[in-house]
């Protein structure tokens, strides 16, 4: 079993990635997809302490983390179509 310090290291390097995607670039699709890499960081942290506890708090989480992407998702693209 992987331990819970890979993960979080792993979700650690996403999250700053996605951040440094977010402050460095002009260009809005790919601040929206920065944003989504940094959201992923945050569902695989919950996953991966839910699993490390043993409960499933940490997968319904991410189930409405990832509506809360999708939707800002589909707003984004559109605000980027009517531009």
């Amino acid at each position: 079993m992987i331990p819970l310090g890979h993960f979080l290291i792993l979700s650690a390097i996403l999250f700053a990635i996605g951040s440094a995607g977010v402050f460095m670039r002009r260009n809005l699709i790919t601040i929206l997809l920065s944003i989504e890499i940094m959201l992923n960081a945050v569902n695989l942290t919950f996953v991966a302490v839910g699993r490390y506890f043993g409960t499933v708090e940490g997968q319904i989480i991410t189930f409405f983390v990832m509506t809360v992407a999708a939707a800002e998702a589909a707003v984004g693209l559109a605000i980027v179509i009517a531009l």
